[in-house]
């Protein structure tokens, strides 16, 4: 894969490409909260307060109070028992394989799960198979295939970031046996999905009994750093079995600091969120009405289907002739690429319509030529 080029952000929604400024329809800032003053300030009286790094493992000298103050704040929001913090999101599924690793006889993973579930799998030290995308009759042949006596862990994303669809974790746990387990890479759900933003369990209305559910805090919550939210018992385990929680350097104080403002803002600014999905509402109606076929999903993402490697470069053309940055991205080995639209709670209707027209007046286009 080659490296892209530095995109440098400009404002709110538009990022500086080859001299020209354009409109952003890309990364999951969900909320802009990565550039809200509110997050900055929090972030900058943090350095003041505690430095820039505790340079050495929480289990040494490097526990800080802001840690625990935050996973606390954490597990409110959340609606879960307890929460452990980790320096970055993909470390938070591979610290519970990790230390889960012998407890389980089959971890069985969504075919799309994010990479970071597909390394964690390796680390359960048991078998691994696989079962097609968000597919509970194929996950139920895999079980039965499991054998009498089998202990499986289920690995999925909660929210997938290449069409904004969510794994049916109700019909998963109707399956799973009583002492099997899901662990959830709710990356881009937490903070997002579900009636509070809890993710992808609040939103599929199921119990956290038999559910790990991991997050970031880059995304919905523009910050960093990643989280486990889970059991009192798993997250002592965590802390007694995970290397990768014993041998790194915590978050940094001030993103800490940072997170506390951002979880603050979300809980008492829930305009955010209807405001978010309004915007996506009215996106998907416009491509609707223009021809495209867009389907309903749980995410603020809008993919297009898949275009001819001619019509793919027209449409790259159109949209920055519209001042538009076409966000045409690769999922997958296989994959031929896609345009995939994220859709911000700060994005004005005028850009949103913007895009609509062109991929209107694209889609009209290409079917007279038919």
């Amino acid at each position: 894969m080659t490296e892209p080029e530095p995109l440098p952000l400009i404002g709110t929604n538009e990022v500086r490409w080859r001299r020209r400024t354009l409109v952003h329809f890309s990364g999951c800032d969900y909320f802009r909260l990565a550039r809200d003053r509110r997050v900055i300030a929090a972030m900058r009286a943090g350095v003041r307060r505690h430095g820039l790094n505790v340079a050495a493992s929480r289990l040494t000298t490097g526990n800080r109070g802001i840690y625990r103050e935050l996973e606390i704040a954490l597990a409110r929001f959340f609606g879960a028992e307890t929460a452990l913090l980790f320096p970055d999101g993909y470390l938070a599924p591979l610290a519970v394989a990790q230390s889960l690793a012998g407890d389980f006889t089959h971890a069985l993973v969504d075919e799309l799960s994010h990479g970071a579930l597909m390394d964690a799998a390796r680390m359960t030290d048991c078998v691994i198979a696989h079962f097609k995308h968000r597919d509970a009759a194929d996950l139920k042949n895999l079980l039965a295939r499991c054998g009498e006596g089998a202990r499986p862990i289920v690995l999925t994303d909660g929210m997938f970031a290449h069409d904004g669809s969510a794994a049916p974790l109700r019909e998963y746990l109707k399956i799973l046996p009583a002492h099997g387990l899901i662990l959830v890479d709710d990356a881009h759900g937490g903070g997002l999905l579900g009636k509070t933003g809890r993710g992808t369990p609040e939103l599929a209305g199921v119990s956290r009994e038999r559910i790990v559910q991991c997050a970031t805090l880059s995304k919905a919550f523009g910050v960093y750093g990643g989280v486990v939210l889970t059991s009192p018992a798993i997250r002592r385990t965590i802390v007694e079995r995970s290397r990768i929680f014993m041998g790194t350097t915590p978050l940094s104080p001030p993103l800490a600091q940072a997170a506390l403002a951002s979880l603050k803002i979300l809980h008492n600014e829930p305009a955010r969120r209807v405001r978010l999905f309004e915007n996506v509402r009215r996106l998907r109606t416009a491509l609707r009405f223009g021809g495209w076929e867009i389907a309903d999903m749980p995410g603020p993402i809008v993919r297009l289907p898949t275009l001819s490697a001619p019509d793919a470069a027209v449409l790259k053309k159109r949209l920055l002739a519209a001042g538009i940055f076409p966000p045409f991205l690769k999922y997958g080995r296989a994959s031929r690429g896609v345009f995939r639209f994220v859709i911000s709670s700060e994005h004005p209707p005028a850009q949103l319509t913007r895009l609509a027209r062109v991929l209107a007046d694209f889609k009209l286009r290409a079917a007279n030529l038919i």
